[in-house]
């Protein structure tokens, strides 16, 4: 046995910036594409800190001043440095799933 818990649907990922929508557009862009990467089904969204409060969410991802602030939104929270890193991304989103069973 793995341990690997058996996802019907896709996983949630919300990408979250601090007032704008902009960086969450692009975190968006940039998560879509290392779930890609790891064969991962998703449904991302980006979304503002306020906005985000009311969501739900398996995996939330943002820069560290605004994940700092949601920690209990979601299993998966992970502070972001780099918004383009898209192999960094990859990496901890495999770690983190794998964390939870979801990999």
């Amino acid at each position: 046995m793995t341990g690997r818990t058996e996802r019907t649907e896709p996983l949630r990922v919300l990408a979250v910036c601090g007032v704008g929508m902009g960086t969450s557009l692009i975190l968006k862009m940039t998560a879509e594409d290392a779930l890609r990467d790891i064969g991962v089904d998703a449904r991302v969204e980006h979304s503002d800190l306020s906005s985000a409060r009311g969501m739900t969410a398996d995996v939330v991802i943002g820069q560290g001043m605004v994940t700092g602030e949601i920690t209990d939104l979601a299993p998966v929270v992970l502070a972001v440095d780099d918004l383009l890193d898209r192999e960094g991304l990859a990496v901890r989103l495999r770690e983190a799933l794998t964390a939870q069973g979801w990999l």
